[in-house]
């Protein structure tokens, strides 16, 4: 069980998502609820009662924009962090977080920021069952080398357990992990694709029509407010879910139980207060 309220993270949460959608519609950017987030949308109106997290996708012209210009469009103290505008970040895709909380997920994945988004670009992905399994596996793959790479290699101890993180070290850099993943992300040009691949993180189950099931971002009620899902909701979820109007039991129900979070500490101010 997490050591924090959920519901004043889910409110937090919520005044981002709903700052991100005001931006989104000002500057003419598509996003949909994904995952998790777009089940508690369909199922309860709103978060997932256990859910301390948010989940979007963003079609990957709008995605690469978001980048350029995050700066400018999102207001204070909203940021966007990706690996193409801080290198010590450790993930291949981007979070709005709000720079005015303090946020660790994991001692041994250490990442100092905010309560946050996860923003995930939407690409295009192969036709046929054999090209989407190779195309999954060596993400996975890549991905997985990533994760090693930035992991404490002594997180287990000076064993066997940290050969492979050393490895991983020397054979790859950081930024030439970053670049092959992205490179294979793009693969498919979501523009001229069948299919899309809305969270790759997802694997086969996330790659649907991009006109019949993905569509245009339509809205979908949220916690009371309007924000934007897919053209299908049912077949995206059912798809990658199965029986998703179900709750899991409470044993199977997933839950971050992140490591430190402060909502009234800006992250920026949170070594000051440790070495207090």
């Amino acid at each position: 069980m997490p050591s924090y309220e959920i519901r004043p993270l889910q409110l937090r949460l919520l005044d981002v998502l709903m700052k991100f959608d005001k931006v989104c519609r000002e500057r003419g950017l598509r996003y949909y609820l994904v995952d998790g987030s777009l089940i508690g949308a369909v199922r309860h109106k709103g978060f997932i009662p256990w859910d301390d997290d948010m989940d979007v996708a963003m079609p990957r012209e709008d995605y690469e924009a978001l980048i350029l210009h995050s700066d400018e469009w999102l207001p204070s103290p909203l940021e966007f962090v990706c690996y193409e505008n801080d290198k010590k970040y450790p993930l291949h895709f981007g979070k709005i977080q709000d720079a005015s909380t303090t946020l660790i997920e994991r001692p041994h994945l250490y990442y100092l920021g905010g309560v946050y988004l996860d923003i995930f670009p939407i690409d295009g992905a192969p036709e046929g069952k054999l090209r989407q399994r190779l195309y999954n596996f060596k993400y996975k793959m890549l991905t997985k080398a990533l994760y090693f790479h930035f992991r404490d290699p002594y997180r287990h101890g000076h064993g066997p357990s940290c050969w492979l993180p050393l490895l991983i070290r020397k054979l790859f850099t950081m930024d030439g992990l970053q670049q092959k993943i992205k490179k294979h992300m793009m693969l498919y040009d979501l523009k001229t694709s069948r299919l899309a691949a809305v969270n790759h993180n997802d694997g086969l189950g996330s790659m649907v029509d991009k006109i019949e099931v993905l569509g245009e971002p339509a809205p979908v009620e949220f916690e009371g407010q309007m924000v934007m899902g897919m053209k299908d909701n049912h077949a995206y979820l059912t798809q990658l879910f199965g029986n998703y109007m179900t709750p899991p039991p409470v044993g199977m129900r997933h839950q971050h139980n992140f490591h430190y979070m402060d909502l009234e500490l800006p992250y920026m101010e949170y070594n000051n207060k440790k070495t207090r």
